[in-house]
């Protein structure tokens, strides 16, 4: 579940690139970034969360509090803690990464 968590975030943030290689797949990534840069704004907690905790205490270890940003991926970039400031920052990190790559595959698919 946590690598299936960690596709998705990989996905949502470069799944752009995906649409460059075959624009059909930007009618996949684009709902999944508007999802994300949401729950990001709005503090929604992803349903692979809860998923995820309950694999875990059925196989008999214990849940998390929190979201899986706040468990795995914090850490790694905010060492203090997820702030309400941090996750509004990840939504415009999502937007800005994700609108970058549209716009050179835009360009691309405007000069064939």
């Amino acid at each position: 579940m946590v690598l299936l968590h960690r596709a998705f975030i990989a996905f949502v943030v470069l799944g752009g690139v995906l649409a460059a290689w075959r624009p059909r797949g930007a009618w996949l990534h684009l709902p999944a970034a508007a999802w994300a840069a949401w729950a990001e704004f709005s503090g929604a907690i992803c349903p692979l969360t809860p998923l995820e905790n309950e694999l875990r205490r059925l196989a008999g270890q214990s849940g998390y509090a929190g979201g899986f940003v706040e468990r795995y991926l914090i850490p790694i970039v905010y060492p203090a803690g997820l702030t309400a400031q941090a996750q509004q920052w990840l939504g415009v990190l999502v937007v800005v990464v994700n609108l970058a790559i549209y716009l050179v595959v835009a360009g691309r698919w405007s000069r064939t």
